[in-house]
């Protein structure tokens, strides 16, 4: 005698996951679960492997990180397992792995730059316009002006009211484009910034920037960038172990 399926209902999967049974709805609508089977009634009935398929998208969103296409690689590993391409899901879960590695790497080399940047002997003092300080980085005039009125860059102006730049504020300029490259917030930058840079080692400026203080009202999700990209490489490979289970499950 062959043992009966566990099933569910719409409200009892919502129950499980805490979800809202109209979010459950829209998981289906989205593509995120195999699409489940209907009662005569037109009720929904869910299996053991779509509990594996909310599991994985529960874990796969957890973590929201946006840089480097990351989070659009996660909503595929999800889609490709609500449609049972469980290998292929794998294949993008290990390169989402491998990026999220790389973009840790990225943000503490960051970090490190800076120190290394900020405990350069000043060199002799020179001035720029903003469009030259832009061609010099690299930069476009509007990304300068947009840290600045950021709060990342104080800029002296001369009597006739243009803006200069000299050695120091190129010097900050070239922080601020470090760590922006590496997906750290403006709000993160600041906060490192309004810190001596003179007293700071990489340990600092890795801890300054990726821990906001209890008084700042928004907390950008970058603000905790090294820790939320390590979550997001934990729980890709717990997504991997899922979808390892729902392989078995199909066979």
């Amino acid at each position: 005698m062959s043992k009966k399926k566990t099933v569910y209902s719409t409200g009892q999967i919502a129950k499980i996951f805490g979800l809202h049974p109209n979010t459950v709805r829209l998981y289906e609508e989205w593509g995120l679960i195999h699409k489940p089977e209907r009662k005569p009634n037109g009720y929904r009935v869910f299996n053991e492997i779509h509990i594996k398929q909310f599991e994985l998208a529960k874990k796969a969103f957890q973590i929201e990180v946006v840089q480097a296409g990351l989070r659009k690689r996660i909503v595929s590993v999800v889609e490709l397992s609500a449609q049972y391409r469980f290998d292929e899901a794998l294949e993008l879960v290990n390169e989402y792995i491998c990026v999220a590695k790389q973009e840790i790497k990225n943000a503490k080399e960051a970090a490190e730059f800076c120190e290394i940047l900020a405990n350069q002997p000043k060199a002799d003092d020179f001035v720029f316009t903003r469009a030259q300080a832009a061609k010099e980085l690299g930069l476009t005039i509007d990304t300068i002006r947009n840290w600045e009125m950021n709060g990342l860059l104080t800029v002296k102006r001369r009597q006739n009211r243009y803006r200069v730049y000299d050695s120091n504020d190129i010097k900050r300029l070239k922080i601020i484009r470090s760590l922006r490259c590496a997906n750290y917030s403006l709000s993160a930058i600041l906060r490192m910034l309004k810190k001596s840079e003179n007293e700071l080692n990489k340990e600092k400026i890795i801890d300054l920037l990726n821990t906001p203080s209890d008084d700042e009202d928004i907390i950008s999700a970058c603000d905790k960038l090294i820790f939320s990209l390590e979550k997001a490489v934990q729980n890709a490979y717990e997504a991997a172990s899922i979808l390892e289970e729902m392989k078995l499950m199909k066979k």
